[in-house]
C-alpha cells in the first residue's frame, strides 16, 4: 500500500461522510452511481459493486487532505478517474469546473455499455447531483425526468436550483465542454 492509500485509509476515519448517507446509489438503469466520499473501507468494494470509472467532485484542497483522488487513481488507473473540483456554496457553478467531466461520463456510457460510473462528492448530496443531472440531460432526459430519476434513487440528494440552472444555461449555450479533463 502506497503513501496516498495509507493516508486515505486513515484520514477518512476522521474526515468522513455522514454515515446516514448511502455510500452508493445506482440511478435506475443509467449505469451511474452517486455516492459519498469512498473511505478506506468502501473504496476497495467499488469494483465488485460494478464501478469502472470515478468522477470526484470534491475541491482540490479536500482531495489533498484525504488523498481520495490519488487512492481512486491507484485503484482504477488515471484514465478512469476524473476530477471535477467544486466547492459546495449553493451558487451557480461555472461549467469549466464540471462540463468536461459530464461529457466524459456521457461518452463513456455511450461507448462502453458495461461501464459503471461513480460520481461522488463528500456527502453525495449536492455537487455529485449537479454532475449526475448534467449527464442525464446529455443522455437525452428532459429536466423533470432527470430530476425525478435522481430523487427516486438518491433520496438524500438535493438538486440545488442554482446548480440545475448552471446546467441548463450550459446546455442552452450548446453543451460544449469548457476547460479540460482533470486526469492528473
Amino acid at each position: 500500500m502506497g503513501y496516498a492509500e495509507l493516508l486515505h485509509r486513515h484520514s477518512t476515519r476522521f474526515y468522513k461522510p455522514n454515515p446516514r448517507n448511502s455510500w452508493l446509489s445506482w440511478i435506475g438503469e443509467e449505469h451511474i452511481a452517486v455516492g459519498s466520499l469512498p473511505t478506506g473501507t468502501t473504496l476497495p468494494l467499488l469494483p465488485d459493486a460494478g464501478v469502472t470509472h470515478v468522477i470526484n467532485c470534491r475541491s482540490t484542497s479536500q482531495t489533498w487532505l484525504s488523498q481520495d483522488l490519488a487512492a481512486e487513481r491507484a485503484l482504477f488507473g488515471p484514465a478512469r478517474v476524473v476530477h471535477a473540483p467544486m466547492w459546495d456554496f449553493g451558487q451557480p457553478q461555472h461549467p469549466r469546473l464540471w462540463s468536461a467531466a459530464a461529457r466524459y461520463v456521457a461518452d463513456v456510457l455511450a461507448d462502453e455499455p458495461t461501464a459503471g460510473v461513480l460520481i461522488h462528492c463528500h456527502q453525495g448530496r449536492r455537487r455529485s447531483i449537479l454532475l449526475t443531472y448534467a449527464v442525464l440531460r446529455l443522455r437525452g432526459h428532459d429536466p423533470d425526468t432527470a430530476a425525478d430519476l435522481i430523487a427516486a434513487h438518491r433520496t438524500e440528494g438535493v438538486l440545488v436550483k442554482a446548480y440545475a440552472g448552471s446546467v441548463e444555461r450550459w446546455l442552452d449555450d450548446g453543451g460544449v465542454p469548457i476547460g479540460r479533463l482533470r486526469l492528473r
